[in-house]
């Protein structure tokens, strides 16, 4: 299990930690498009970070408002 504080942060490690190790025949279509919208700052959406990652992880996203009361 791994724990990240944004998607965006999440699909960095996968960029880093997965995609590199993935066989070529694998690196096709949609992960290599994603790969190089990110890194040349294309434009990648967080529905689409999510998408790729939930094809090679479970994606339990939660939102956390913390609120101090004066």
């Amino acid at each position: 299990m791994k724990t990240f504080t944004s998607i965006e942060e999440a699909f960095v490690w996968w960029l880093n930690d997965i995609y590199p190790a993935l066989p070529a025949d694998v690196k096709v279509g949609k992960y290599t498009n994603a790969w190089r919208d990110y890194r040349f700052k294309k434009g990648i959406s967080q529905k689409r970070m999510k998408e790729i990652l939930s094809d090679f992880a479970d994606v339990n996203e939660k939102t956390v408002v913390t609120l101090t009361l004066k």
